[in-house]
């Protein structure tokens, strides 16, 4: 059971609002102390204006923000148990590796020896040891990136935030950070607060995350559970490869629905709870539980389909295919798995098992 001390983030209610735009609207969610927690989004959605708030560079519209149970809604930056890691650099040019990770140590007046000490160990910590005296201009991205990480913790704030710290660097850069950040999180044991509006960042990195769209939290949940369980239908449509068919339920009861699409039906399992009989609903499946098929079973679902094409992407294929009323799904599988080529335009029929769809209401 977790209790209040166990929180290092709680924000109740929280809004902000410019002018008659609302950029966050009514967000609360809780963020266990030592959890690396993500916050993740489609652009302009909201997450770095609640990453600001709780950090003290923006002040709440409403509500309330709270930090191991202690309101810091007015306080300002300097006020509060966090450091912050930008999205930019923003190291000082004219310093070195040592001054500039040392710079918010000497700000509190510490004794150089016990600076230089903190400083070494730190970098150590971040990989960065032998580098002390180089000057940003002769690091690398990445390199860059670890200064300023290295900034932030040598601070000994136990609540980091990190808005959308891996965007400038390449993609290999990106996924070898990934893990650093990670590794780094587990050792320092602090609580990690992470903005990013890439999936494989926040899949690779999240104890826990939050889906933040158009200033509201979409839902919260563990990276296993936002990918393979999304409750909400603007999750499925964000998170992975998700196909979703749209129609109103035609019959429902505890145990299945069977769902109108218009052109066809199809049938999906239910969670014990029936769904009033013509409601809109989508259904969701992910791309790699979808497969071209000969024949089904008694627990598979298929609709008719033309074959538009075949893409080769590396690791895997990407299949194509058309339904009767227009509409595209993606069937995705392993390139190293033979499979026949259906022709451009070939009647095809595409299958899943009942039970890898879900069921999104309105």
């Amino acid at each position: 059971m977790t209790t209040k001390s166990d929180i290092a983030v709680e924000v109740i209610d929280l809004s902000k609002h410019y002018g008659s735009v609302a950029a966050l609207r009514s967000v609360s969610l809780r963020i266990a102390s030592g959890e690396y927690f993500v916050l993740l989004g489609p652009s302009g959605g909201g997450k770095t204006t609640l990453l600001r708030l709780i950090g003290g560079f923006l002040k709440p519209t409403a509500g309330k923000i709270l930090l191991h149970g202690v309101d810091v809604s007015d306080l300002p930056p300097n006020k509060r148990p966090t450091s912050m890691v930008f999205q930019s650099y923003a190291l000082f040019p004219h310093m070195n590796v040592e001054r500039n990770v040392g710079y918010g140590l000497r700000l509190r007046r510490m004794k150089q020896g016990d600076i230089r000490d903190k400083v070494n160990a730190i970098l150590q910590l971040v990989g960065m040891n032998g580098l002390n005296k180089r000057k940003p201009h002769e690091l690398s991205g990445g390199q860059q990136q670890r200064v300023q990480l290295a900034r932030a913790l040598v601070l000994d704030s136990d609540i980091l935030l990190l808005d959308e710290p891996l965007a400038a660097l390449d993609a290999k850069l990106r996924k070898d950070m990934c893990l650093e950040l990670k590794h780094i999180q587990e050792q320092v044991g602090i609580t990690f607060l992470h903005v990013t509006h890439n999936q494989e960042e926040a899949m690779t990195v999240a104890d826990h995350i939050a889906i933040i769209a158009d200033g509201d939290l979409v839902e919260s949940a563990t990276p296993r559970d936002i990918y393979l369980n999304p409750r909400a239908r603007f999750t499925a449509e964000f998170i992975g490869e998700n196909n979703l068919l749209h129609g109103r339920i035609a019959s429902s009861d505890r145990d299945e629905s069977s769902i109108d699409l218009g052109h066809a039906r199809v049938r999906i399992a239910n969670t014990g709870k029936a769904v009033e009989n013509g409601a809109e609903v989508s259904l969701s499946i992910p791309s790699e539980k979808l497969f071209l098929a000969d024949d089904t079973g008694d627990n598979m679902e298929c609709l008719p389909a033309i074959f538009v094409e075949r893409l080769f992407l590396g690791l895997t294929i990407n299949d194509r295919v058309r339904l009767d009323d227009g509409t595209d799904l993606q069937i995705r599988g392993l390139a190293s798995v033979t499979t026949a080529v259906p022709s451009a335009g070939e009647q095809v029929t595409v299958a899943w098992k009942r039970g890898d769809a879900r069921l999104h209401t309105f």
